[in-house]
C-alpha cells in the first residue's frame, strides 16, 4: 500500500502500489538526492544551533548573523567547498535512517495500520524512531564535521576530525561501540516528531490537492504541493529537536565517554531554557526551514514520482 494512501485509495492509487523492499530503495534515493541541494543549508543551521552554547544573549561574539550572512561567512572561512562540509556523513545517514524508515512505514501500510485513526501518525512515528536509531553514528559525524572551521569563526567543540571513516575511527577507539550512539536520545524523538508530521502532512495533503482538482491528477505538482505544506508543520515541531540533537552530538565527552556538557535529552532542554532562553530552542530556525522545506519537498516529490515509475514498471510486468 501507498505511504500516501492515508485516505481509501482511489483506483489509480490502488495500481501505484510497490513493495516495501523496493520503497526502501527509492525512500533512501529520494533523500540522498535532496541532500545534495540542501546540504549547505544543514552546515549553516548547525553552525547557528552552537553559537552562543549555555551563555545568555549579548554575552558571546555571533561570527554568524542570519542566513545570507551565514553563507558568506562559511564561505570566507572554509571556502565554497566548507558549504559542502559532512556531505559524505548527511549522505549516508539519510541512505540508512531513511531507507529503514520508509520501509517500516510501507510495512505499516501494507498491512493496514494506517487506515486505523491515528495511524498514520503512529506508523510514521515509529518508522522515523527506528531509522534514527540506525542512522544515529552518521548523523553524529555529520554534525561533528560541518561544526569544524578555523578557530576564529569557531562554534560549539572542534573535533578534528579528517573524514568520515577517519572520525569512525577516532571515536570508536576512544568511546567503543556505544560511542557511535551517543546523542541517540535526542535524535529518535527528532525524527519521531519530525518523521509523524512529514508524512502524516504530505499524505493528507497531497489528497487534499487531489481533492480540490486544482492540477492534473497525476502531475508531480501535486506531490510538491503536498511537500510545500507538509515542510511548514515539519520545520515547526522538529527544530526545538533539532537544536537540542545538534548540542547532544557536538558536545566533548570525559575519560568515561559521558558528554560533558549535557546528561540527556531533558538536561539539554533545560540547561537551553535557563541559560539561553526559550528562544534558543529555534535558533537557527530560518536555515532550519529553509533545509526543511526544500528537502521535504524535493524527497517527498523525487519518492512519489520514483515509486510512480517503480509501480507502472511492476503493473506492466504482470
Amino acid at each position: 500500500m501507498s505511504l500516501t494512501q492515508a485516505q481509501p485509495a482511489s483506483g489509480r492509487e490502488a495500481r501505484e502500489t510497490v513493495a516495501p523492499a523496493v520503497d526502501l530503495v527509492l525512500g533512501a534515493s529520494a533523500c540522498c538526492l535532496a541532500c545534495v541541494f540542501t546540504n549547505p543549508l544543514e552546515v549553516v543551521k548547525t553552525r547557528l544551533q552552537l553559537q552562543g552554547e549555555l551563555q545568555a544573549r549579548g554575552t558571546y561574539p555571533r561570527p554568524y548573523r542570519g542566513f545570507v550572512t551565514s553563507v558568506v561567512a562559511v564561505v570566507r572561512a572554509d571556502g565554497l567547498c566548507g558549504l559542502q562540509k559532512g556531505l559524505a556523513a548527511g549522505l549516508l545517514y539519510q541512505g540508512l535512517m531513511n531507507g529503514v524508515r520508509f520501509y517500516c512505514y510501507s510495512l505499516a501500510c501494507q498491512a493496514g495500520l494506517t487506515q486505523r485513526p491515528g495511524g498514520t501518525v503512529v506508523a510514521g512515528a515509529v518508522a522515523g524512531a527506528l531509522g534514527a536509531f540506525v542512522g544515529s553514528p552518521a548523523y553524529l559525524i555529520k554534525t561533528q564535521l560541518q561544526a569544524q572551521t578555523v578557530a576564529a569563526m569557531a562554534v560549539g567543540h572542534q573535533h578534528h576530525h579528517q573524514s568520515v571513516l577517519g572520525a569512525l575511527e577516532t571515536i570508536w577507539r576512544q568511546q567503543g561501540l556505544a560511542g557511535l550512539w551517543r546523542g541517540v536520545g535526542g535524535a529518535v524523538p527528532r525524527v519521531m516528531v519530525g518523521s509523524a508530521a512529514q508524512l502524516a502532512t504530505f499524505a493528507s495533503a497531497k489528497a487534499w490537492v487531489q481533492e480540490q482538482q486544482w492540477l492534473p491528477e497525476d502531475s508531480w505538482l501535486v506531490a510538491l504541493a503536498g511537500g510545500m505544506i507538509s515542510s511548514v508543520a515539519v520545520a515547526a515541531v522538529m527544530t526545538p529537536f533539532d537544536v537540542v540533537s545538534t548540542r547532544l552530538y557536538n558536545q566533548p565527552v570525559d575519560g568515561t565517554s559521558r558528554g560533558q556538557l549535557y546528561s540527556g535529552l531533558a538536561d539539554c532542554l533545560v540547561k537551553i531554557w535557563r541559560q539561553e532562553g526559550p528562544l534558543a530552542l529555534y535558533k537557527g530556525l530560518g536555515p532550519a526551514y529553509l533545509r526543511l522545506g526544500p528537502h521535504t519537498i524535493l524527497s517527498m516529490l523525487f519518492w512519489d514520482e520514483l515509486r510512480k515509475l517503480a509501480a507502472r514498471g511492476q503493473h506492466q510486468g504482470t
